[in-house]
């Protein structure tokens, strides 16, 4: 998965979740990789948010399909084009702008799109913490060049959700891989049986697999 750092113009909220030290807890006594790993990583390294669902599907959307590198330079440049990157910001940009910062043609579309869908398709008043986690993903991907798994991002770092398993991330799964079955490769089926020792703490489970492969923080 892509990692994101803030650009100037943005602020970040840290945040630890009310239910992270229990999970920790309850990973750390019910499975035995957790109750090695957990220690390893401190407070400090909490999930973090922006606190912005449009910045957060927006960056997801940067990060699609790119390495860490590439999508961390498209952000950067991206957010550099207007002084508050905001929906109705994109809304006013030339797509020319946006594929000069190194969006696709493809990519462009699915974030005009994605602004559009904030401006005038209500996104931006959605009451999402009365949502289940299936229905914000339904109707998340409901909009274009948004993936499950651009969804389930959003459900871990903007709403915080405490059992999230993205089975499409990369990171998660070479983290299954390499800590529960000696860096062989695992199948969808076989990284649920791991993630179903971790219910109901699977988000926390997660971040603990993508800092034994990455110690640095993902943010979106």
């Amino acid at each position: 998965m892509a990692q994101a750092k803030l650009a100037p113009q943005e602020t970040q909220k840290m945040m630890a979740p009310d239910y992270w030290e229990a999970a920790c807890a309850e990973l750390m006594k019910h499975d035995r990789i957790m109750r090695k790993l957990i220690p390893k990583y401190p407070k400090a390294e909490f999930l973090t948010t922006r606190g912005d669902p449009f910045q957060t599907l927006a960056r997801a959307i940067v990060g699609q399909q790119i390495s860490v590198k590439a999508a961390q330079s498209v952000w950067d440049r991206t957010t550099a084009l207007t002084k508050k990157f905001t929906a109705k910001a994109v809304l006013k940009l030339e797509p020319t702008q946006l594929r000069e910062a190194g969006l696709s043609q493809r990519k462009v579309e699915y974030m005009q799109d994605l602004a559009n869908h904030f401006e005038n398709g209500g996104l931006s008043s959605a009451k999402w913490d009365l949502l289940d986690d299936e229905t914000v993903i339904a109707e998340l991907t409901a909009i274009r060049g948004i993936g499950r798994w651009t969804a389930e991002m959003f459900l871990i770092f903007y709403l915080m959700r405490p059992n999230v398993l993205p089975l499409d991330d990369i990171g998660l799964i070479k983290g299954i891989s390499l800590a529960y079955f000696s860096g062989e490769p695992v199948t969808r089926h076989e990284a649920r049986e791991v993630a179903a020792n971790w219910e109901p703490w699977r988000t926390v489970a997660t971040w603990y697999m993508w800092r034994s492969i990455d110690p640095i923080p993902v943010e979106y």
